[in-house]
């Protein structure tokens, strides 16, 4: 899995025509991923280097803090050290701008199509409580089918609550607990009341339901978007 270094600008030559070769390399990775319905974690990664460049674009100054200052000479009767740093009219600040130019509109192309695939697999999953809900929603069970496979994953799931500029967000975390095999006698209710049983922590958890119409790769796929639209659907009920 190749993927693209977070100082990938300035690292080696800072070349518009070996920069292209760089990020085209990495987007055609990209691509290869998207057609396999392979999102993570090479959407995560475009979003965090779109956000750099779209910031970087106007801004000389961070531009030029990417570049380590060289020293230009020593003052010895002050005791000083005098570096030499990068300004907007440096040869390479113009370069790196030229790049950043060229490289934006990719990112944005790609971000689009990940942006598609990922509404694709959100509108075909459906949540569904399993048996009464307690109040304290935060932390349970996410019962995850995924589109023809036989089999359901188990998921402990918590939701962390927290806040930044007065605006709330929530994260979730999950860890795998076992899986059953799908069968007539094997309902989501079942797999509740066996859970309970082995698992006497959580005597009355909450739990959910989550079923893809789609079969997609777990991990890099169903399994985040998942607990992304478990935690919107909990939000929601919770309001």
């Amino acid at each position: 899995m190749k993927r693209l270094s977070k100082d990938w600008l300035v690292e080696k030559h800072v070349d518009l025509e070996y920069k292209k070769y760089v990020l085209l390399a990495y987007l055609q990775e990209v691509s290869n991923n998207y057609d396999q319905n392979i999102l993570y974690p090479f959407l995560a990664d475009l979003i965090e280097h779109y956000k750099q460049l779209v910031e970087l674009k106007s801004d000389t100054d961070k531009l030029a803090s990417l570049f380590p200052s060289t020293l230009k000479k020593m003052d010895l009767e002050k005791f000083q050290m005098i570096y030499q740093s990068y300004n907007d009219e440096s040869d390479l600040i113009k370069e790196l701008k030229e790049i950043i130019h060229y490289s934006i509109p990719q990112f944005e192309h790609y971000l689009k199509e990940g942006k598609q695939i990922y509404d694709l697999v959100e509108q075909k999953l459906y949540i569904s409580p399993v048996g009464l809900i307690p109040l304290y929603s935060n932390e349970g069970y996410m019962l995850l089918s995924n589109g023809n496979e036989g089999q359901t994953n188990v998921f402990e799931y918590q939701i962390s609550v927290f806040e930044k500029a007065d605006v709330k967000y929530r994260g979730i975390h999950t860890k795998f607990i076992t899986n059953y095999h799908r069968s007539l006698s094997t309902t989501y209710e079942y797999i509740k009341r066996d859970l309970i049983r082995s698992l006497p922590k959580l005597p009355n958890p909450a739990t959910f339901a989550v079923e893809s119409d789609l079969t997609l790769p777990l991990e890099p796929t169903l399994l985040p978007i998942a607990k992304q639209a478990l935690v919107k659907y909990i939000s929601k009920e919770a309001a």
